[in-house]
C-alpha cells in the first residue's frame, strides 16, 4: 500500500514540475549542446577504433561521392554541407554540415557506425542492409575530402530545373 502511495505522489510531483517548468520545445543551449556532443563522441557512437580499409585515392573518393549521391544527398546536399537542402536547418536537431568540426572530429570508425546505424532520435537513418561495408567506407573517404561549400550546386530534386520537381501548377492541381 505504501509503495502505491509513493508512486502516486511521485507522479503528482513530476506533473507539478512539468507544469512549473513548462512543456515547450526550445533550441538547445550551449551547455546542453556541449554535453550532448561529448556524450555522442565518447559514449553513444561506437566503433571508435575501427580503421578504414579503403584508402583515400582519387578513385575511391570518386566512388564514395557516387554512393553518397545515391544515399545521402537528399539531406546533406551534393557537397555534404546541406547546400540546396530546404529543410536542413528546420529539423530538430538540424542536419549537420559534414564539413563541420563536430562531424570531422569523429574517427572513421565512428562515421561508419553512424552511417550503418543512424542516430536516433535525429532524422539520420540506418543504412544497415542497404549499403555494403565497402560502400560505407567509401562514403567515409568522401566525407573526409568534401568539395568547397556550394561548388556542386543543389540536388536536382530540389531544383526547379528538375523535370520531376513539383511546380506551382502541379501542386495546385492536387
Amino acid at each position: 500500500m505504501s509503495a502505491l502511495r509513493f508512486g502516486t505522489h511521485a507522479i503528482a510531483v513530476f506533473g507539478v514540475v512539468l507544469l512549473a517548468a513548462g512543456c515547450r520545445a526550445e533550441p538547445r543551449g550551449k551547455l546542453e549542446t556541449a554535453v550532448a556532443t561529448k556524450a555522442k563522441h565518447w559514449v553513444f557512437v561506437r566503433n571508435k577504433e575501427a580503421k578504414n580499409p579503403v584508402s583515400p585515392t582519387l578513385e575511391n573518393i570518386a566512388d564514395g561521392k557516387v554512393t553518397f549521391s545515391h544515399y545521402c544527398v537528399a539531406c546533406h546536399g551534393l557537397d555534404g554541407q546541406n547546400t540546396g537542402v530546404p529543410f536542413a536547418d528546420n529539423m530538430s536537431p538540424p542536419v549537420p554540415s559534414l564539413a563541420s568540426t563536430n562531424v570531422q572530429s569523429y574517427t572513421d570508425g565512428q562515421l561508419k557506425w553512424v552511417i550503418d546505424n543512424g542516430i536516433f532520435p535525429s532524422g539520420m537513418p540506418a543504412s544497415k542492409g542497404i549499403l555494403t561495408d565497402e560502400e560505407i567506407w567509401s562514403i567515409v573517404v568522401y566525407i573526409r575530402h568534401l568539395p568547397p561549400t556550394g561548388s556542386l550546386g543543389e540536388p536536382a530534386m530540389y531544383s526547379a530545373e528538375d523535370g520531376d520537381a513539383p511546380t506551382k501548377d502541379s501542386t495546385q492541381a492536387r
